[in-house]
């Protein structure tokens, strides 16, 4: 029986930049319909993002293309994702937060299982003070943010920093994750691993808690 839920932040625990543009259009006085990049839900009007799971380019450097290109339709020159993130979502992170999520995250504290979240940008992506907005994430036994420890998923040693922080082994945790090089790492690392489908949240939630066994 696994001991512990560790999830990615974006596109696990939040909906994605991709399933807001309405709100995102609303929040910067665009037209309906302007942000037309979809990533998962549209790769092939995406070359960026197809790019970007080729490995041709980074996460991050898929984002800062983002980032610059929504900025310039406002006028507006962003420097840091938090600026944003911050924009495009307005004061209320809880409205993006995914209600399967939540459920989830209930079930496997309900069942004694320990929670923690390791992320490569969720600090560098909403800012310092966003976490006070969303009380949930007080249930969390341990955060690992990649914006304060400089180690990325993949690498073995971010899983490690997880572990560490719960106390326990690797084959006790169930990984969640959209991207599948980090699903990849976890596994190496000697994790049970789920590959989330943004499309597609309550049946991945479905697959973690059954490997979770707090279904």
């Amino acid at each position: 029986m696994a001991a512990a839920l560790v999830l990615d932040f974006g596109g696990v625990i939040s909906r994605t930049l991709f399933e807001t543009h309405d709100l995102s259009e609303r929040a910067l006085g665009l037209a309906p319909g302007t942000l037309t990049w979809r990533g998962p839900f549209d790769p092939d009007q995406d070359a960026p993002w197809r790019a970007m799971q080729a490995g041709e380019m980074t996460e991050r450097d898929y984002w800062t293309l983002r980032m610059r290109d929504t900025g310039a339709l406002v006028g507006e020159d962003w420097t840091e994702f938090a600026q944003f993130v911050g924009r495009v979502r307005g004061a209320d992170p809880a409205a993006v937060i995914r209600p399967e999520a939540l459920a989830a995250i209930e079930k496997a504290r309900n069942a004694g299982r320990k929670l923690a979240i390791l992320s490569n940008e969720l600090d560098l992506f909403y800012g310092a003070d966003f976490r006070e907005k969303l009380p949930f994430l007080k249930d969390f036994d341990a955060i690992v943010d990649a914006t304060y420890t400089g180690i990325l998923k993949p690498d073995p040693r971010a899983y490690g920093l997880v572990t560490d922080a719960l106390g326990v082994a690797p084959g006790d945790c169930v990984f969640v994750d959209d991207q599948l090089k980090n699903i990849r790492g976890a596994e190496a690392a000697g994790m049970t691993a789920v590959h989330f489908d943004v499309t597609n949240p309550a049946v991945s939630y479905a697959s973690a808690l059954r490997a979770l066994d707090a279904a």
